[in-house]
């Protein structure tokens, strides 16, 4: 068995291994410096360790940050099926209709993918009911489900949470693959969501807020201040070390043209306001 060439192999597919276990020189003295058969003998056991620290996310860790998703996806289901619900609320006879019964739709998928996802991981889901969540956040939305422009901005803040939050989450999926594959996977629809829902709120029944773009454009992009929180960090115009205005953009251009993530307990706070 050839160790060298074994992570040599490795790195051809993960370019970034020896910076996630050690500089590659240091690397390479651990495995040079086994020269006796009990050393030998040792590799697999320190690979295995190296790599559980390279790559390694404990089940426990992972279906913790499954329940996560979970929970918002519960408070998006509920707030959409309330919504739906809600005599008057959505324009009869109008596109707005299909469109968020759609994304209601949507959202319960999630909400059973994410249940699948959990209990086949040997995990419990977390489970929640309409009666757990309060739309108006503690009376910050007291006309959310009789408010047409209300509803819709409380629903654009829920869409970028959940987008901002599943790109939060990523790294802590590394090591899961085929979890990391299925979050990707819902937080693109999430961002479908939260592009669809700004144009309705760009239309004059939904507000007329022309102002919105379909995407995010600096730190309160809402226009809704008690929903600030959900931009936090969006005014970042450096990436990659690089001073984006510097290149020739204006500063809007800048905060457009990269998304930014949320961490989990900016989320969490978030949530929190809608959950009794």
């Amino acid at each position: 068995m050839n160790i060298i060439n074994i992570l040599d192999e490795i790195e051809k597919v993960d370019g970034e291994i020896y910076e996630r276990i050690n500089p590659r020189r240091a690397a390479m003295k651990q495995f040079y410096n086994l020269g006796s058969k009990m050393a030998v003998a040792a590799v697999p056991l320190a690979l295995g360790s190296m790599f559980k620290k390279a790559y390694g996310q404990t089940s426990s860790s992972v279906i913790e940050v499954l329940n996560f998703a979970l929970t918002l996806e519960y408070l998006e289901y509920f707030f959409y099926q309330q919504g739906s619900a809600a005599p008057g609320l959505i324009p009869a006879g109008t596109p707005a209709v299909a469109a968020i019964n759609t994304i209601r739709d949507h959202e319960l998928a999630h909400v059973n993918l994410l249940r699948t996802a959990i209990t086949s991981s040997g995990g419990t889901p977390v489970t929640f009911t309409a009666a757990n969540f309060d739309y108006t956040a503690k009376g910050t939305f007291p006309t959310v489900f009789t408010n047409y422009p209300i509803f819709l901005a409380v629903a654009q803040a829920f869409e970028d949470t959940g987008v901002r939050a599943y790109k939060g989450q990523a790294p802590a999926l590394m090591g899961s693959p085929s979890v990391l594959q299925t979050a990707l996977q819902i937080h693109s629809v999430e961002a479908r969501h939260a592009s669809h829902i700004r144009q309705m709120r760009k239309a004059p029944a939904g507000g007329g807020v022309t102002a919105l773009k379909p995407w995010i454009t600096g730190a309160n992009d809402s226009g809704v201040p008690q929903v600030d929180a959900v931009y936090k960090g969006e005014d970042n115009v450096v990436q990659a070390g690089v001073n984006i205005p510097s290149l020739g953009v204006s500063t809007a251009a800048a905060t457009e043209s990269f998304d930014e993530f949320l961490v989990k307990a900016d989320v969490l706070a978030i949530a929190s306001l809608f959950i009794r």
